[in-house]
């Protein structure tokens, strides 16, 4: 027969043990999120190598902007101290016509600086367009689209431009033309890549169905989230650019004279190798420190962006 005359009793609250997280680790965890391009720029900021890169490149930017502005010396005056050593007045020395390597140095850099990154605008806009608009639309196409530009980088990138420089004559205009006429198809088929993975998206489909137009979803819903790739796409495009255009003017298909870029100095300075080192050292130097830069940040912003890689 039960018993009935049971009664509970009271459990101490210190046998009690709160399972999961407690209510200040929750507050904690509440003020540590942040947002996503928040988080990219933390991520960023700790990696040493970009932050150098980024540095490097905004010293180089300044000294371009400004040196050739306030230097007591033009690029294109003859001193009359043909192939001076550096000295304290002329820092990186002179060349074969006396004229100031140091200035020289910036005012080239003005040219190579400006060929790489409108070479990588006019890249960014073209592909990202032909990108987004083959991804989205899909089927004959994207085919279509895509079979285009096959066949462009069926032909050596160099060849086009070098063909292309010989039948517009080298200048700085033409020189943009030639590393633009094919550098667009890599953004392009890395983009269209990135739509095809965001396309079939929930809220890509909603907007469909409420009758958006394709450039109202490539310019809100697909570029936007794209936007990572895009960018480190765009950060190693300049650098391929400037490297190509310094190779150019190397052969002599660059600038004319008397206005100098680091490709047509360095090509200058090769010809005095033994008697002036410094005419191809510094054009040199900076060629490879720019370089260097840009690859640096482009890999610091991969791996800030890389989903993978966040905690």
């Amino acid at each position: 027969m039960a018993r009935t005359d049971w009664q509970p009793q009271k459990i101490p609250s210190e046998k009690f043990e709160i399972v999961g997280i407690k209510q200040e680790e929750t507050e904690k965890l509440a003020d540590q999120s942040v947002s996503f391009w928040k988080e990219v720029f933390l991520r960023f900021s700790h990696n040493k190598l970009a932050i150098f890169g980024i540095i490097a490149l905004v010293i180089i930017t300044l000294l371009a902007i400004f040196v050739p502005v306030f230097s007591p010396y033009s690029y294109r005056e003859q001193l009359g101290i043909y192939n001076a050593a550096p000295t304290a007045t002329h820092w990186f020395g002179t060349d074969d016509l006396g004229r100031d390597v140091f200035v020289r140095v910036w005012q080239g850099a003005r040219i190579s600086l400006f060929i790489g990154i409108t070479a990588a605008i006019i890249d960014l806009i073209i592909g990202v367009l032909w990108g987004s608009i083959s991804g989205l639309a899909g089927g004959r196409v994207d085919n279509v689209m895509m079979r285009i530009a096959d066949v462009l980088s069926a032909v050596p990138y160099l060849l086009v431009v070098i063909i292309l420089l010989v039948v517009l004559e080298p200048g700085l205009l033409p020189m943009i033309i030639a590393l633009s006429i094919t550098g667009w198809i890599n953004m392009a088929r890395i983009v269209r890549g990135e739509v095809l993975s965001i396309k079939n998206q929930e809220y890509v489909l909603a907007a469909r169905t409420l009758g958006a137009s394709t450039w109202h979803l490539i310019k809100r819903h697909l570029v936007p989230n794209a936007l990572g790739a895009i960018l480190v796409t765009m950060t190693l495009t300049i650098p391929t650019a400037i490297f190509t255009e310094s190779f150019l003017s190397y052969l002599g298909l660059g600038v004319p004279a008397p206005t100098a870029s680091w490709g047509t100095m360095a090509a200058e300075g090769n010809k005095a190798l033994t008697s002036a080192p410094w005419r191809l050292f510094f054009p040199a130097f900076f060629i490879s420190l720019t370089i260097f830069s840009f690859n640096a940040v482009g890999d610091g912003l991969r791996d800030a962006l890389d989903p993978k890689l966040r905690k």
